[in-house]
């Protein structure tokens, strides 16, 4: 399938006068989390509220500054979430995009609003 890319919107919650950052993210569902550069996380004045350790695809653990909240905006939907502040690029996980209750769309390569709920986000909690 390749590699597939979204347009979403970060911004900082807790600093509204910062107007929100339009990125093109790489969509992992194998990845939970929302992974920024230290670029991103400087210009949202992101706070580090911990360190994490992860483990790369090498084998290696490294630590590394786990920043929040961030607020995620894809088209009419949002969330809040930590990040993770490691490579180059805005990578959306797993978490963010159920969350938001989106799919991949594998034959528009695309990431869309779940159609089975076009109107508000879904989650199942039982």
């Amino acid at each position: 399938m390749g590699h597939l890319f979204a347009e979403i919107g970060l911004s900082n919650p807790r600093r509204p006068e910062l107007k929100p950052l339009v990125v093109k993210a790489l969509v992992d569902t194998g990845a939970l989390m929302l992974c920024i550069p230290e670029h991103v996380a400087v210009q949202l004045d992101l706070q580090t509220e911990s360190v994490r350790e992860v483990t790369v695809a090498d084998g290696r653990a490294i630590k590394i500054p786990y920043v929040g909240p961030v607020k995620v905006m894809f088209e009419d939907r949002l969330c809040f979430v930590g990040a993770l502040v490691m490579g180059d690029e805005v990578l959306l996980g797993a978490v963010p995009m159920e969350d938001m209750d989106l799919l991949l769309s594998p034959s528009r390569q695309t990431v869309v609003v779940n159609p089975a709920s076009p109107n508000i986000p879904h989650a199942r909690v039982k």
